[in-house]
């Protein structure tokens, strides 16, 4: 009989430590803006309660903890959360705005955001700042649609590779230099000057220069690029990368020619 009750009494403290492991909620999550420098703000979040969902969309209310560490009153402050799953994969974004917040003193309060799968991690972004903490903010860019005449040719900004036109690229204010290139066309090169004051949504488009070689477009619809070596009543070869491809005559529709320097004897 007793040791009945021990064991009734060993599995009655199971429970309870297990009842306790499980129930007891995650720690926050804190962090300290800016990541590097003088601390200014230290947020905590607290657990993740979701408040509604709908496939793989969810709605989430979380506890938030903004203590001023900066010494300053900050005026007005807004930041981005971002919100990431288990493989670092951006799901989704709550906003945070703080406003007359004293040295030292702590606000707590909840905000909302809505994800595409489970938030496991976060990343802190600052928006606006007031402008004693201006040089906090991350470099403002602006995108702009990047085309040539013909399309497809290969970018560069700033020497850097940058894809094949049309392409929207994020540029910094400042100048810039773009570069286009594609086969069967000379090179280009295109400045480009952003202010603070442009916004997102311009485009830019560069005509590349007259074709740096010869053309023929066959009849049906494709076209070579390349050196033509001889044109015939019956025939048409052409030099392509080094080696001469021959078409019947009757197969070209159109044969373009660039004018080439000759050397004086």
């Amino acid at each position: 009989m007793a040791q009945l009750r021990l064991s009734v009494r060993s599995l009655f403290l199971l429970l309870i430590f297990v009842g306790v492991s499980f129930g007891k909620d995650p720690p926050a999550q804190v962090t300290v803006w800016p990541a590097s420098g003088q601390p200014v703000v230290r947020f905590s979040f607290g657990k993740f309660r979701e408040s509604g969902s709908s496939g793989k969309q969810h709605s989430y209310t979380i506890d938030v903890t903004a203590e001023n560490l900066w010494g300053k009153r900050i005026s007005n402050a807004n930041f981005s959360l971002y919100l990431f799953d288990k493989d670092k994969i951006r799901i989704g974004e709550g906003w945070i705005s703080i406003s007359d917040v004293a040295p030292t003193q702590v606000l707590k309060f909840q905000i909302f955001a809505q994800t595409s799968g489970t938030p496991v991690s976060t990343v802190l972004s600052p928006r606006s700042l007031p402008p004693e903490l201006q040089a906090y903010l991350p470099p403002k860019t602006i995108s702009i649609t990047v085309n040539s005449v013909p399309q497809g040719a290969s970018l560069k900004v700033d020497g850097t590779e940058g894809g094949v036109t049309p392409k929207i690229v994020q540029v910094a204010p400042g100048k810039h230099m773009l570069e286009f290139s594609k086969d069967g066309f000379n090179k280009g090169h295109f400045p480009l000057e952003i202010t603070p004051d442009d916004a997102s949504g311009g485009s830019v488009s560069y005509e590349l220069g007259s074709s740096a070689h010869d053309s023929i477009e066959l009849r049906d619809g494709s076209v070579l690029s390349g050196d033509v070596e001889s044109v015939s009543a019956t025939e048409v070869l052409i030099r392509i990368g080094g080696n001469v491809q021959r078409f019947d005559r009757n197969q070209v529709k159109r044969i373009g020619l660039v004018p080439r320097e000759t050397s004086s004897q």
